[in-house]
């Protein structure tokens, strides 16, 4: 696999990104070493099927997502201290809101709590939206238990206050709602509307919350890349045809208008869309227009997974096979001379696969790298850390490069 290291490898530094955590393999907070002992013998936490994937970052606490995409997920979203105890590289996760919630101690049957969270977003009114495909063993033989639903869960109360399930009108078949990021504009998110893309059936659901709707926009844009469908990381060939998958939001126009920026998983390229358009149902079917390409293309192992934009408008984005978190200045053209390099890293930035930027005032962003497509071949080695959750801060991430807002380029104008 290429992957494999010595026991204890020293871990590098990646600069600006400060190492939050690193895992070897994940382990959970559980009620006792009683519980611990009887969730092993009984298969249902089985370590090196865990696997984390998304986060997002609020207060005090870092949510990490845990799909069960495997047999042994005990818990599949779970939260991490933000600020560590010193010493505690690799810390246990506790399960979110508590293991009731969660198959291997709660009641799974009833399809009340969690069955596997691909992504989650935090709102500025403190709530925490949750996409759970309700499938389990995803990558042995799915099996659908529940229904795909968002649930709401108030950050100071932990406790959920909604479910939208997912209408089976936009359930189609082998779909895969696996990204979800909230767009809000008013103080008290009166006006809260979601976008959740799925890239294995080409679509992106918009939900609103005043009235509790969803419609469902498809768009060839959102189409893999046949020609960004073969992947190659460390040695490991793979191909994915996975499409629509990153989604990010503009900061807020003079105009109240935002722009959704999207990416397919498969592809090498970047399109745009004014959420003015997708916030009207009754332009899903009319609306051909409104879909845009940007900029050209990022070339040969160009693929990117999730995007994130800070509030003066630089995105951020995993590019995938290439061990990089690359970055872009919205403000300015789409273009190879216009795109930087936040950090590369061959091994602590295998597969970067989830980044986010957090709501404080001085923000910061952050990535996850999991090494998936090795997980997805077989186990990992459990002496490598092979899991990362790392920080930086946004205005020094990009310092001096192109994505820097106060850097400008003269070429492009």
């Amino acid at each position: 696999m290429g992957m494999s290291r010595s026991p204890g490898a020293a871990d590098t530094a990646t600069p600006p990104f400060t190492t939050l955590y690193k895992w070897k393999q994940i382990d959970f907070e559980f009620p006792s070493p009683m519980h611990r002992r009887r969730a092993i013998v009984t298969g249902k936490y089985i370590a090196e099927n865990v696997l984390p994937l998304g986060l997002e970052v609020w207060g005090s606490r870092v949510w990490v997502t845990l799909p069960s995409w495997r047999r042994g997920v005990p818990a599949t979203l779970a939260t991490a201290p933000r600020y560590p105890t010193p010493g505690h590289t690799s810390p246990p996760l506790t399960p979110y809101p508590d293991w009731q919630h969660h198959r291997a101690f709660g009641d799974g049957k009833n399809c009340s709590g969690l069955v596997s969270v691909f992504r989650v977003s935090a709102d500025p009114c403190g709530r925490l939206w949750v996409l759970d495909s309700g499938q389990i063993d995803s990558v042995d033989q799915a099996k659908q238990i529940c229904p795909p639903s968002v649930i709401v869960f108030d950050l100071n109360t932990d406790e959920i206050i909604a479910r939208y399930p997912i209408p089976k009108k936009y359930v189609l078949q082998n779909s895969l709602y696996s990204t979800i990021i909230v767009d809000t504009r008013k103080r008290d998110c009166s006006d809260l509307h979601l976008y959740i893309a799925d890239p294995w059936r080409f679509g992106l659901l918009v939900f609103r919350e005043s009235d509790a709707k969803f419609w469902r926009f498809t768009h060839h844009l959102f189409y893999p890349d046949p020609l960004a469908s073969n992947y190659s990381l460390h040695g490991l060939k793979f191909q994915w045809s996975d499409g629509i998958f990153g989604l990010s939001l503009s900061p807020i126009s003079d105009y109240e208008d935002r722009i959704l920026f999207f990416n397919s998983m498969s592809s090498f390229r970047h399109f745009y869309v004014m959420t003015s358009v997708l916030r009207q149902p009754s332009r899903v079917s009319n609306s051909v227009d409104e879909f845009n390409l940007i900029g050209d293309s990022r070339g040969e192992m160009g693929q990117v997974s999730t995007t994130t934009i800070d509030r003066r408008g630089v995105m951020f984005y995993g590019l995938v096979t290439r061990d990089t978190v690359g970055c872009w200045d919205t403000s300015k053209p789409y273009t190879e001379m216009n795109r930087g390099v936040v950090a590369t890293n061959p091994e602590t930035l295998v597969f970067p696969n989830d980044v986010k930027v957090d709501s404080e005032s001085r923000q910061n962003l952050w990535v996850i790298s999991n090494r998936l497509p090795f997980f997805q071949e077989g186990p990992l080695d459990s002496y490598d850390y092979n899991y990362r959750i790392m920080f930086a801060d946004t205005g020094e991430a990009v310092r001096g490069t192109i994505c820097d807002p106060a850097v400008q380029n003269d070429w492009n104008y």
